[in-house]
């Protein structure tokens, strides 16, 4: 299977509601993360570096920071003559998230009808991870699959239809479990599913015509004795971002090695929009210490086990611990932070002390001084 013959498709408002706030003007695609990059970024390098040429994304809310964002994709080498990117805009009055898979998926059935590819890949924005697709490719065609349906063991992300995987010796899906309510490590879908175009074109058809309204029940689950599904073992480091919490935890994650290593790679880079900025400045009182610092911050105070994007300002006397602070964040002289998420233009004034717990960081706004 070529890649240039497989359709990309990224749902960029996947599951907003799973974190709250934090979402409330944007899309899951454009949630900033790591210091430098918007958690698309990831399903976008995806796509590209196994060579992947033509990629919509869909956009039913609060995508105007994506759209500033990604533009018209030349970070990704994206904006072409030829394929390219696409941005599919809501078609629905009113609709929100991803909503409905089926009713989104229709909704956009033009335009997958109309392109040249034989396969469609339908892929989430919460899915951290540096994977390579092209042996997801691989096999598909290996296993001559109608469906591939890429998955990871673990525990279950606690969201919404979240498959559950049987599989085979060989990995071909004996059956599905949707919601399985259990805290043992299962086989779970990172909803990354490759399948040939005129397939999806008529179970889509089939779901309009029966009123189905589950992708995951009517598509997935009560086919699987009629066509060969098979699940594709995601081997490469990934997270789930399924709330605040497990947002916490990926970018905390970053501050491992290993996991960095992983993660990006010089034979598959994370490509992202581009903003030059100067180095980051270091006062002499300042003092920094496990921590992801991107260009353009000036640090005087104290920094430790954090992730500081662009543009952030750490005052003299401040001690910033376990905490993400989003672009052109501000800290004021003598502030204490401890397992905080500050979003983009948020102002600490001096002396105020915020604390919150791992396993229950403390959000504070976008543009909110405190």
């Amino acid at each position: 299977m070529m890649p240039k013959n497989v359709l990309g498709i990224i749902y960029s408002n996947s599951y907003d509601s799973s974190l709250g706030a934090l979402t409330a003007r944007r899309t899951m695609g454009s949630v900033p993360f790591g210091g430098r990059y918007r958690l698309i970024d990831f399903a976008l390098s995806n796509l590209v570096n196994c060579g992947v040429t033509k990629v919509g994304v869909i956009a039913n809310s609060n995508f105007h920071s994506l759209m500033d964002h990604v533009g018209s994709g030349r970070p990704w080498d994206l904006s072409r003559k030829v394929d390219g990117l696409y941005m599919l805009p809501p078609f629905t009055p009113g609709a929100t998230e991803s909503g409905d898979r089926i009713d989104t998926l229709n909704r956009i059935m033009e335009f997958i009808a109309t392109s040249k590819q034989e396969y469609v890949l339908l892929m989430d924005s919460n899915v951290v991870c540096n994977m390579d697709l092209s042996k997801l490719f691989s096999f598909h065609s290996g296993k001559n699959a109608d469906i591939t349906i890429a998955y990871a063991n673990g525990k279950a992300p606690k969201l919404e239809k979240t498959m559950a995987l049987t599989l085979a010796e060989d990995g071909k899906v004996t059956n599905v479990g949707i919601d399985v309510k259990t805290e043992s490590d299962i086989n779970y879908s990172t909803n990354i599913i490759l399948i040939r175009k005129a397939l999806l074109e008529r179970l889509i058809g089939d779901a309009e015509s029966y009123a189905y309204t589950s992708f995951e029940k009517d598509l997935i689950q009560k086919n699987i004795s009629h066509l060969n599904i098979y699940g594709y073992k995601v081997d490469e480091w990934s997270k789930t971002i399924d709330s605040m919490e497990t947002y916490f935890d990926a970018n905390m994650a970053l501050l491992e090695k290993a996991c960095r290593k992983n993660l990006f790679r010089a034979d598959a880079p994370v490509y992202t929009k581009v903003r030059n900025d100067m180095p980051v400045i270091y006062g002499i009182t300042s003092k920094c210490e496990n921590s992801l610092i991107a260009d353009g911050c000036q640090i005087e105070g104290t920094v430790k086990n954090s992730i500081i994007f662009r543009g952030v300002r750490v005052a003299k006397g401040a001690v910033v611990e376990n905490s993400i602070l989003m672009q052109d964040a501000f800290v004021g002289e003598d502030a204490r932070l401890n397992c905080v998420i500050m979003d983009k233009n948020t102002v600490i004034t001096p002396k105020k002390t915020l604390s919150g717990d791992k396993s229950y960081p403390l959000f504070v706004g976008k543009e909110i001084v405190i």
